[in-house]
């Protein structure tokens, strides 16, 4: 049995970043279905948290996609306070995946 706020453990081979991530996306996705109050870039939120699911899915998600869509993420939902704690569960998430390479300039 799982315990309340602990990632499922990793399947064998698994990277535990990617269980992190989903157990992550999968809480704000669930939090954002419930929330009754409608905001302007809802779908936004809603189709970024989809792409960071379907990377999760692929075993091995991008590192700039990912940031690109907590972003776009945090601009479309980081005003709302209710959404925050798992917002903020996302972010760490994606921060498990280390820097962004810079392009040389």
């Amino acid at each position: 049995m799982r315990s309340v706020g602990k990632s499922p453990v990793a399947e064998q081979g698994e990277d535990p970043r990617v269980a992190e991530l989903g157990t992550a996306v999968a809480r704000l996705r669930r939090e954002l279905a419930v929330y009754r109050s409608e905001f302007r870039d809802r779908a936004i939120a809603e189709d970024e948290l989809a792409a960071l699911a379907a990377m999760v899915a692929s075993g091995s998600p991008e590192t700039a996609r990912m940031r690109r869509s907590l972003l776009l993420i945090v601009g479309s939902i980081g005003s709302v306070s209710a959404l925050r704690p798992a917002l903020m569960g996302v972010r760490s998430a994606v921060d498990l995946f280390g820097d962004v390479p810079r392009r040389p300039r």
